[in-house]
């Protein structure tokens, strides 16, 4: 309005003065714009060399890793075998070193071919080291991504390490990745009576934690073998400019049908339903982004198993499911209603649950709740009061804000 009253609404000079009036300010805020200093990206455990490659100089090492333990776009044994350290061996989780065995596949012993390194297979019947095949290890180096749900067994994995590690007098290092899920703290807390390969510790279905600050869990609340009274030679390798807030998204898929970050959200949802008649979509493009089956009277989505990579011999192959399409987005709770909704569409000739929905359960109360017709509502308050335990119990372990 100063400009107005000095030079008039039609004046040439007032038109000029605020033209410059307005480039100045764009100007400004593109300078305030630059200026903004941009968050540090997250560095996982792994990438940081300088702090644990001094921890294993001069000693024989052994590798818990598979095809996520990479360092960038390196695989941390050749990161190793390239800084001078001594690899003894490497063992492989569930799916294998290379991560493209189905579900449950009988993982055979071998030898890495681009290494010659001897691979030994810690699925199957042989889910913890011995002590021969120990020998001569003098630290072990523990470096999985994991996706945060009670039930992906590469935290049985870590529990057996730890066990045969402490046993034998061996530290190790674990190298810390974000969970991606680390949000979620929801479920059952899982009944020791029920504890299996798919869930050995008395935590909720997702527990909000990384795998490194498990391990701290594990070993402080002495699951290890609570009757011996033993602990493992534990260090974490922090992860850097990280925080339960940071949006981390896995460079590579943590297992064949894990192919999304909306299937990496959605499995703690719907892994349950692999102890079901209800088809969680693998043999298709997208599994555990969708759920359903030939008998389910669902109508939001049709699809039609058939063998892929990961899945060799899928259920329901070659049929034709009718089912639910999982929503994009995130949301911070397991979703009780899909459970609830599928049981209720269901018109097979088969019982719904099989033997399996226990054990991935954690409980025997959850079928009954469900096979009962409690509301979702009703099912997630049985299960605050331990819930609330949990979180107050694994504060100690925390290791980001």
């Amino acid at each position: 309005m100063w400009l107005l009253s000095l030079f008039g609404k039609n004046n040439f000079l007032y038109r000029v003065q605020i033209l410059f009036f307005v480039c100045l300010v764009f100007a400004s805020a593109c300078n305030a714009q630059k200026n903004i200093p941009v968050a540090n990206p997250v560095k996982t455990g792994a990438e940081q060399l300088s702090v644990y490659l001094p921890l294993l100089q001069n000693k024989q090492v052994a590798l818990i890793a598979n095809h996520t333990s990479m360092v960038n776009n390196t695989h941390l044994l050749d990161t190793l075998l390239a800084n001078g350290i001594s690899v003894a061996k490497v063992f492989a989780p569930e799916h294998g070193f290379r991560g493209d065995a189905d579900a449950g596949a009988h993982i055979k012993d071998g030898m890495d071919s681009k290494t010659g390194l001897p691979l030994i297979s810690l699925y199957g019947k042989n889910k913890k080291p011995s002590s021969e095949q120990l020998g001569g290890v003098e630290v072990i180096v523990f470096d999985i991504q994991d996706v945060g749900a009670r039930f992906y067994t590469y935290l049985s994995t870590l529990h057996y390490v730890m066990e045969a590690a402490a046993e034998q007098h061996i530290p190790v290092v674990v190298l810390d990745r974000p969970n991606p899920n680390i949000g979620i703290v929801d479920g059952p807390v899982l009944d020791t009576n029920f504890s299996s390969f798919v869930g050995l510790h008395p935590v909720p279905i997702v527990y909000g934690m990384t795998i490194g600050e498990y391990a701290q869990m594990i070993n402080g609340e002495n699951w290890i073998k609570p009757t011996n009274n033993i602990t493992c030679d534990l260090t974490i390798i922090k992860l850097a400019n990280y925080t339960r807030k940071s949006n981390y998204v896995i460079p590579v898929a943590p297992s064949p049908n894990l192919k999304s970050d909306k299937s990496i959200h959605w499995y703690p949802t719907l892994c349950l339903f692999e102890g079901t008649q209800i088809s969680v979509g693998r043999g298709t493009t997208n599994p555990f982004t969708m759920f359903g089956c030939p008998s389910c009277d669902l109508h939001d989505t049709i699809f039609i198993p058939e063998p892929n990579v990961g899945a060799s011999n899928p259920k329901y192959k070659g049929e034709q499911c009718a089912g639910v399409s999982m929503p994009d987005g995130y949301s911070d709770s397991l979703v009780v209603e899909y459970w609830v909704q599928a049981y209720a569409s269901y018109t097979g000739e088969k019982p719904f649950f099989n033997a399996f929905f226990k054990k991935l359960a954690g409980t025997d109360q959850l079928e009954k709740q469900i096979s009962s017709g409690l509301s979702a509502q009703a099912i997630r308050n049985s299960w605050k009061k331990e819930l609330q335990q949990f979180k107050k119990m694994r504060k100690s372990y925390l290791i980001y804000d």
